[in-house]
């Protein structure tokens, strides 16, 4: 027991200040190459959806395939197979609304839109993608998280 005046610090280890958080930039790994490949892949399979072979439903079979093969393994490729499936299916919806919306002839000027953008930002994500990023769509409603 320590008498009036001294204090216990002799008796209790002293630890040095802990060191502030690295910037956010720091804490973010790069994915491994092949990581990055296989998230871009998910991103291009979308666009599978224009070819003749996988018409319309091939836009999220394809990238739902692609993520569901390889989402085990690595962290990367699951958070951006989510992201590229979740567009593809709010792709689909708005491709169905454009469809019901050319009884008023909106859907003709909607439903090019609709592919321009589709096909945009399948590419933007793809490259962000094998860049390494982690890319979020505009406009897209998340079903899977």
């Amino acid at each position: 027991m320590a008498e009036p005046g001294q204090s216990n610090q002799a008796e209790q280890p002293t630890q040095p200040p802990a060191a502030p958080n690295p910037p956010a930039e720091a804490q973010t790994q790069k994915a491994p190459r092949q990581a990055r490949q296989w998230a871009m892949f998910c991103h291009l399979a979308g666009l599978a959806g224009y070819l003749p072979v996988l018409p319309f439903i091939g836009s999220v079979v394809a990238p739902l395939i692609i993520w569901q093969i390889k989402k085990e393994d690595s962290v990367f490729i699951d958070d951006q197979g989510k992201e590229a499936v979740n567009f593809q299916i709010s792709i689909l919806l708005y491709t169905l609304a454009a469809a019901v919306l050319v009884c008023i002839f909106i859907g003709i000027v909607l439903l090019p839109v609709v592919v321009v953008i589709n096909v945009i930002f399948a590419i933007i994500a793809a490259v962000k993608a094998n860049n390494g990023e982690r890319y979020r769509y505009p406009l897209c409603i998340r079903f899977i998280k």
